[in-house]
C-alpha cells in the first residue's frame, strides 16, 4: 500500500505459535489505511482469522502469542496487549460465527457494545438511533430475543454491537458466513455504508473473493500462514491466477493453489 498514505493499522512481519510450539502464521505483514476497506482473503486455515485475533489482542485466552514481529494502531504498540486495550483505543472486532447474546432482545444486544465508551448518554443514544437508520430490519425487532433471530439479522446485530463501541477500525470475520447471496449483497452493501457515512475504517476477513474485491480498496491474499499476494482490489479483481484459484477450475480438474502458479513470483517481504 502506498507510503504516503496515513496507516491506522501496521502488521509487520508477526509469526503466531500456540502453545509455544504450533506456529500458525509466519512472517505476516499488512497495512490498513485510515479511511479504507482492506480484505484478507484465503481458503479455510490460510490462518485469516488467527491474523485477526493478533490484531484484537484475543490470542492469550488460546495459549497464543505473537513471537516475533509488532503490531502497531494509531502508531501505539499493540502486540500481545489484552483485548480490552485494544477495544478501548478504537479497534473492534466482530468474530465469526455471530455470536450475540442469544437471551438478551436485540436492543440489549446492540446497546451493550457501548459499554466502554465515557463520552455521554446524548452521543450514546444518538449513535443507537443510528444503528437502526443503517439496519433498518431490526428496527423492527427491538424486542425479540436475539436467539430468535434469522442468521443475516444476528450478523446485522453484531456489527451494530461493535459499532456502538464508537470503532475508528472494524474487523469483520467472514460476515458472509452461512447466509443467503441475498443477506451477503446486503451486508456488504452496509460495510460500505458504514465505511463512507460513519468514517469507519473496516477490516474485513472472507473467503467469497468476488464480493470482498468488489467492496474493498486494497487486498492481501494469506496462504499456510503467509501473505502470498498483494494489491489494489480492482487489480487482483483483473488478475488472472486470483480469478482462477477462488472463482474457476483448472483444465486438469481441481482447484488451483498459488503455489503451482508458474507465472506467479514471491515477493520478498523486507523489514
Amino acid at each position: 500500500m502506498d507510503n504516503k498514505t496515513e496507516n491506522l493499522l501496521e502488521v509487520n512481519n508477526i509469526e503466531v505459535v500456540y502453545n509455544d510450539i504450533i506456529q500458525v502464521l509466519r512472517g505476516v505483514s499488512l497495512n490498513v489505511a485510515k479511511g479504507s476497506i482492506v480484505a484478507l482473503l484465503g481458503t479455510n486455515g490460510a490462518g485469516k482469522t488467527t491474523t485477526l485475533r493478533a490484531i484484537s489482542g484475543l490470542l492469550k485466552p488460546e495459549n497464543g502469542f505473537i513471537r516475533e514481529g509488532y503490531i502497531k494502531f494509531k502508531n501505539e504498540d499493540i502486540t500481545n496487549v489484552l483485548g480490552t486495550q485494544v477495544v478501548k483505543l478504537g479497534a473492534v472486532m466482530v468474530p465469526e460465527g455471530r455470536r450475540v447474546f442469544k437471551h438478551l432482545t436485540v436492543d440489549e444486544n446492540i446497546l451493550v457494545g457501548s459499554i466502554t465508551r465515557k463520552d455521554g448518554a446524548q452521543k450514546i443514544r444518538a449513535d443507537h438511533e443510528l444503528m437502526f437508520a443503517h439496519f433498518p430490519r431490526l428496527a423492527k425487532i427491538t424486542h425479540r430475543l436475539a436467539g430468535y433471530c434469522s442468521g443475516g439479522e444476528q450478523q446485522m446485530i453484531a456489527i451494530a454491537r461493535a459499532l456502538m463501541a464508537a470503532p475508528e477500525m472494524l474487523m469483520l470475520d467472514e460476515p458472509s458466513l452461512g447466509l443467503a447471496p441475498l443477506l451477503v449483497k446486503e451486508i456488504f452493501e452496509n460495510i460500505k455504508l458504514i465505511n463512507k457515512e460513519l468514517n469507519a475504517t473496516i477490516l474485513v476477513v472472507e473467503q467469497n473473493a468476488k464480493i470482498a474485491l468488489n467492496v474493498s480498496d486494497y487486498a492481501y491474499i494469506m496462504e499456510s500462514g503467509k501473505i502470498v499476494l498483494e494489491g489494489p482490489s480492482r487489480e487482483l479483481q483483473n488478475n488472472p491466477d486470483v480469478k482462477e484459484f477462488y472463482m474457476g477450475i483448472t483444465q486438469g480438474g481441481g482447484r488451483k493453489s498459488f503455489k503451482e502458479v508458474k507465472s506467479y513470483k514471491r515477493r520478498k517481504r523486507w523489514m
